[in-house]
């Protein structure tokens, strides 16, 4: 990869990060996709004492429904049981379809099974960890949320399913979706640093515009 385009990605990278410490909290959320280290990381958290339940949820998403014919959540709670989480200490969420509804949703359910939620450790993507943050604090202000990631670099990140140029589609496809659906309501507001921004309009420039949403 050209190393100004390194720079550039891992410039959006860093700033999809948001860098939370850790503390105990009530429920360790995963957030489901393609990615499954997100589970295992979520997992490790529960069997760490982080927080006494584990919940996941996610159906099948854009990148998911072509990859499995089960959801998401599903998965990634049998990758949780085969790492010793019981599953007793599980709930699966399994019908949302984008990160508003992984919130809601979930919220709602643990309402219906009477479980008093005040703090949440939210587990995301790497590059989804401000997205998720915002949307929380626009769904589900009561909680106190703290968002974590598999602990990768962005080099280390790819895959052979998701490799480095789709990775970057997918960052600069959400770093728009933090500017435009703050403005629209659907999450609250976050601020861009110039630098950031400039790094957006140069991928943007180079064509990485896959993951883009009409404005």
């Amino acid at each position: 990869m050209d190393e100004r385009l390194r720079k550039l990605a891992e410039r959006v990278w860093r700033y999809h990060h948001m860098d939370h410490e850790l503390q105990k909290s009530d429920i360790i959320l995963v957030l489901c996709s393609h990615d499954t280290t997100v589970a295992e990381r979520g997992a490790q958290l529960f069997l760490d004492g982080w927080a006494p339940l584990l919940a996941f949820t996610g159906g099948l998403g854009a990148i998911t429904k072509r990859l499995w014919s089960d959801p998401e959540a599903d998965r990634f709670a049998r990758i949780a049981i085969d790492m010793g989480v019981p599953e007793d200490r599980i709930l699966v969420e399994n019908r949302s379809t984008n990160t508003g509804e992984n919130v809601a949703f979930t919220r709602d359910l643990l309402r219906s099974r009477g479980h008093r939620i005040e703090t949440v450790i939210a587990v995301q993507k790497p590059y989804m960890e401000r997205r998720t943050f915002a949307t929380f604090r626009k769904r589900w202000p009561e909680v106190d949320v703290i968002v974590t990631s598999p602990q990768i670099e962005f080099d280390a990140y790819p895959t052979a399913e998701i490799e480095k140029d789709k990775v970057i589609h997918v960052m600069v496809g959400d770093l728009q979706r933090i500017m435009v659906y703050g403005r629209n309501g659907y999450q609250i507001p976050q601020e861009v640093p110039p630098s950031v921004m400039k790094a957006y309009e140069r991928l943007v420039e180079m064509g990485y515009t896959n993951h883009l949403i009409p404005t």
